[in-house]
């Protein structure tokens, strides 16, 4: 048996009433993506704190997965009423061969070493070092599986500056792998924040699957005390304005670090922190680098 991958252009306008229209008639599945992907037009969506969010790309893919025998154009035409398009976008199809999707998923996530001592390990997966410090996260709706260059400068960062009873804050906690690393290094006292409620499940979801006491919740939510250790990894423009919150909760002598910033941004983040605290480059990663510093 095989399947049919249906992808439509349409704009940001349509793309979400076409993927529901699309799947109340019927359709297996249904996901929009940015149909600039890859290129120079490509627009990021990020939702933090301080960024320009608008709902959904300008150039939109729709991207549907139908039965073989569907009827394409007649399908596509009665969708394409429902979510108010004028005349049938433009299409393409893509046989989609049978496949044990379960297992052809789980092979594309196998276990990595992160830093020194730091695995992440799907829960399908043995650690391959017995010794290793294991953080047991699979692949899912939160961003952070660990792969990301931010995220592992991050945990090496972490791994060596986290020590036994330290409290840390990890602000835009995404899947919580941070706060799950700081947890089992020896932090005490762990608190993740997230712009996103789903994040914040699927947080303490993971944290509870690694035996990890901590606290999520959502920004909006009032968030008081100081801590041994803040890491934010996130994105340079909501660091900037976040500057003066993120260093609110560091208590004396408490470490920062910070990533999601390219580096010919750091300059910048560097010149926004100074008020507070110096900050320094302290790891480097495909472009990539996280910043970090200690209050006097």
């Amino acid at each position: 048996m095989a399947w049919l991958s249906l992808s439509i252009r349409t704009d940001c306008l349509h793309a979400e009433r076409l993927a529901d229209a699309l799947l109340e008639a019927g359709a297996l599945a249904a996901s929009i993506e940015d149909a600039d992907a890859g290129t120079a037009e490509e627009e990021p969506q990020f939702g933090e704190p301080g960024s320009i969010s608008r709902p959904g790309w300008q150039h939109s893919l729709v991207v549907a997965l139908l039965q073989a025998d569907a009827d394409v154009r007649e399908l596509l035409q009665r969708c394409g009423v429902q979510a108010g398009l004028a005349e049938l976008p433009p299409f393409s199809l893509e046989e989609v061969p049978e496949q044990d999707w379960v297992r052809l998923t789980q092979s594309q996530f196998e276990p990595i070493r992160v830093a020194q001592r730091l695995w992440i390990v799907p829960s399908w997966h043995t650690a391959p070092d017995p010794g290793a410090i294991v953080l047991v996260l699979d692949p899912g709706m939160a961003f952070g599986t660990g792969s990301h260059p931010t995220t592992r400068l991050c945990l090496e960062w972490l791994e060596r500056s986290v020590t036994p009873g330290v409290s840390l804050l990890d602000y835009g906690c995404g899947s919580g792998v941070l706060a799950i690393a700081a947890g089992r290094l020896g932090a005490s006292e762990i608190v993740g924040v997230d712009i996103d409620p789903q994040a914040v499940v699927v947080a303490r979801t993971n944290a509870e699957a690694n035996g990890v006491a901590a606290r999520f919740q959502e920004s909006a939510d009032r968030l008081s005390g100081q801590f041994d250790i803040v890491v934010a990894n996130i994105l340079a423009n909501p660091l900037r304005v976040l500057a003066p919150a993120l260093c609110g909760h560091l208590g004396p002598g408490g470490m920062l670090a910070l990533s999601g910033i390219l580096v010919d941004q750091a300059e910048e983040l560097i010149a926004a922190y100074k008020p507070h605290l110096t900050l320094t480059v302290v790891g480097t990663r495909d472009g990539w680098v996280c910043l970090a510093g200690s209050r006097n």
